[in-house]
C-alpha cells in the first residue's frame, strides 16, 4: 500500500482522536495497491464475494498478483474476471475447478497462471495461524498425498501429520454486511466464510459494507471482525438479486447470470 497509509488503519499512523476508516470511493479503497502483492479474496462459491472491490482492483491495474481464495472464481465476475484480465500469476485455492471456471482453466493450461492446492480446512487455518502469529503447524490432512510432498511431516502419537506455514496476505479483499467508522463488521449468514480470518492475515484490510452505522450501532456482542483488524471501509451499493431455491440446478450459470437474472 502507500507509504503514507493516507491516515488509516492499522498502517495508517492514526491519532488517539478521530478514527475514521471510511473511503469515499472503491477506487480510493484500493489506491497504493502494488504489482506482485499477495490478495486474500473473501468469498464461497457465490457467497461473500467482494465483486466490487474486485472491480476496482482490475481498474486500479496492479498485476502479477498471487490470489488466495476458496476457489477459481465463477462465470465472469470475481476471481474470474481477474483471470480474463491477465492479472493473476498465482492462484493459491482448495477448488481450482468447476463448471463455470473457464477463465482460469484457460490461464492454466495456457501456462500462465501457477495453481496451489491447499486442502480447504488447511487453508483457513493457515490463513487463522498468520492473524494469530503461529509460523507454522502440524495437521494430518494431506499426509501420505501429493499434497504432501517436498513438506516436513512427522509421526507423532502414531499418526503421520505434514508441517504447514501460515499464509500471510499484503491486502485482504472482504465483502460485509455493515460495518463502522472504526471498521469494526458483521456479516450476513453464510457471506462471512473466509472474511474474519482473511481480515486477520492481512497487512492491509479493505471491507466492502451495504451499511455504515455510527459508533455504537452495532452490538458489541455481535461485532465478528473488530476493528484492529480492518484498514478501509467502502460502502456499495446492494445489487438485485434474483432468489434461487435450495437444491435448484446452477450448474453451468454464470456469477452474472446469478446476480442479474439474465
Amino acid at each position: 500500500m502507500g507509504e503514507s497509509g493516507e491516515g488509516l488503519g492499522r498502517e495508517g499512523g492514526l491519532s488517539a482522536g478521530m478514527i475514521d476508516k471510511i473511503v469515499p470511493s472503491v477506487e480510493s479503497a484500493l489506491a497504493g495497491v502494488s504489482d506482485g502483492s499477495t490478495i486474500l479474496v473473501g468469498g464461497f462459491g457465490g457467497a461473500g464475494v467482494p465483486e466490487e472491490l474486485v472491480d476496482a482492483l482490475i481498474a486500479q491495474g496492479a498485476t502479477d498478483l498471487t490470489i488466495v481464495n476458496n476457489n477459481a472464481g465463477n462465470g465472469e465476475v470475481g476471481i474470474a474476471a481477474l483471470f480474463k484480465a491477465g492479472r493473476v500469476s498465482t492462484l493459491i485455492c482448495s477448488y481450482p475447478r468447476q463448471v463455470d471456471s473457464h477463465h482460469f482453466q484457460e490461464a492454466y493450461r495456457a501456462g500462465k497462471v501457477e495453481l496451489e492446492i491447499v486442502p480447504q480446512g488447511t487453508l483457513s487455518e493457515r490463513m487463522r495461524a498468520a492473524g494469530a502469529g503461529i509460523a507454522a503447524f502440524f495437521t494430518p490432512t494431506g499426509y501420505g498425498t501429493d499434497l504432501a510432498k517436498g513438506k516436513e511431516t512427522r509421526v507423532i502419537g502414531g499418526r503421520g501429520y505434514v508441517l504447514e506455514h501460515a499464509l500471510h496476505g499484503d491486502v485482504a479483499l472482504v465483502k460485509a454486511e455493515r460495518g463502522d467508522r472504526w471498521g469494526n463488521l458483521v456479516y450476513r449468514k453464510s457471506a462471512r466464510n473466509y472474511g474474519p480470518t482473511m481480515s486477520s492475515a492481512a497487512k492491509v484490510t479493505i471491507a466492502q459494507v451495504y451499511e455504515i452505522v455510527e459508533l455504537g450501532g452495532l452490538d458489541p456482542e455481535c461485532i465478528v471482525t473488530p476493528g484492529i483488524f480492518v484498514t478501509r471501509v467502502v460502502k456499495v451499493p446492494r445489487k438485485d438479486r434474483i432468489w434461487i431455491p435450495a437444491g435448484s440446478v446452477t450448474r453451468g450459470i454464470s456469477g452474472k447470470a446469478m446476480a442479474t437474472g439474465r
